[in-house]
């Protein structure tokens, strides 16, 4: 759990990096959104759906591996709780760091463009991590157990009625 954490801030520098900055203007009353058609916005909410989405699937995998020498449970509670804290420290660290491109364009009147903050506007995007790690880790999981089922052999691996290549209808 506290890899996936620290993890987070990793992960927001990434998406500090590749997330665009909203053009704002400043006014008298403070700062403005200078396009409110800007697709800024949802772009920095793709980025961090991305980044933190390809970490879950990461750790969902390597979860599994590990959990394959103990107990399934707490590996999977600290995918679950180390996920959903790496992004919220992910968002944290991302709006804390202005790595991003500093310039900003918008349509209308030339004025003075500041870029904005990043931020997560769709609050869903904070459970892709956790989500598709936990995710991963139950596919993996279901696939080895049909893999080792007893149910994939039934009668023990031995047909009592033989193999199917013996049957002959013209014996009948």
């Amino acid at each position: 759990m506290l890899v996936l954490v620290l993890t987070g801030a990793v992960a927001g520098i990434l998406w500090s990096l590749a997330a665009p900055r909203p053009p704002y203007v400043m006014t008298e009353k403070g700062p403005v959104l200078a396009d409110p058609s800007t697709q800024a916005l949802i772009a920095a909410d793709g980025w961090f759906a991305i980044i933190t989405g390809a970490l879950g699937l990461a750790c969902g995998a390597v979860g599994y591996s590990v959990s394959r020498r103990g107990r399934p449970l707490p590996t999977v509670l600290g995918l679950a709780t180390g996920g959903l804290l790496g992004a919220h420290l992910a968002r944290l660290v991302g709006q804390a760091v202005n790595l991003g491109a500093v310039s900003v364009t918008a349509a209308g009147q030339s004025a003075s463009l500041i870029p904005g903050p990043l931020e997560v506007t769709a609050q869903g995007v904070l459970y892709a991590w956790p989500t598709l790690a936990v995710g991963v880790f139950f596919a993996l999981e279901g696939i080895a157990g049909y893999r080792d089922s007893p149910l994939r052999r039934p009668f023990g691996g031995d047909d009592p009625y033989g193999p199917l290549s013996s049957y002959d209808i013209s014996d009948r």
